[in-house]
């Protein structure tokens, strides 16, 4: 499946190495709108590598994080094989989660000091969740051939839900198809890349 994605024309490929800490957005463009916006500017900010799948319009076609096989992609086995540790931005959105920021993988240290900036820096009505327990199975992000848990050190999976990704005023989301960027999204990639920078 993962093969059969990228052959498509409507789906590009990216991978920019610089630093052993990376941001990945495997589920981009028109899927999980605005994620690859968000991972690929904290990654150029943080001077991290990134790594993205993004599916151009009118294509939403979703294939499990587990199916994203190194093996399958040499852009994605660059990638995992240069980084140790990493933050893959994912989308999501349930009725009864509208507002809940949802940090799974792997990595629960740099899940703690994630969601720590997140509450200090984002508005008090964004829900940030980090324990495992309150995260609904299927977005924790645990399985050993998910992406974010590949490299040494694993990493980080987010999760957002809708509101933080959509603008408002535009009715539309956020930097995707000439829409401007709301300002949370703004705030939440401050957020994280002062979250990054001051990870050791």
């Amino acid at each position: 499946m993962f093969r059969s994605l990228l052959a498509r024309p409507e789906v590009t490929e990216v991978c920019e190495i610089r630093s052993t800490f990376g941001l990945m957005a495997f589920h981009g463009g028109n899927l999980e709108r605005t994620t690859d916006v968000i991972a690929a500017e904290v990654a150029e900010r943080t001077g991290s590598s990134f790594y993205g799948v993004i599916q151009a319009a009118p294509l939403r076609q979703h294939i499990p994080s587990t199916l994203f096989d190194p093996s399958h992609s040499d852009a994605l086995g660059n990638f995992v094989g240069h980084v140790d540790t990493v933050i893959a931005i994912h989308g999501y959105g349930r009725d009864d989660r509208f507002w809940d920021v949802l940090l799974g993988g792997r990595n629960r240290d740099l899940a703690s000091h994630i969601a720590g900036h997140l509450r200090d820096g984002l508005p008090d009505q964004y829900g940030i969740v980090d324990d495992l327990n309150e995260i609904p199975k299927d977005l924790r992000g645990q399985h050993r051939a998910n992406p974010v848990n590949l490299p040494p050190q694993t990493g980080v999976q987010i999760e957002l839900p809708p509101p933080i990704r959509w603008n408002k005023e535009a009715t539309n989301w956020s930097d995707h198809e000439g829409t401007p960027r709301a300002p949370q999204v703004a705030m939440l990639i401050d957020v994280l890349t002062a979250a990054i920078l001051s990870w050791d």
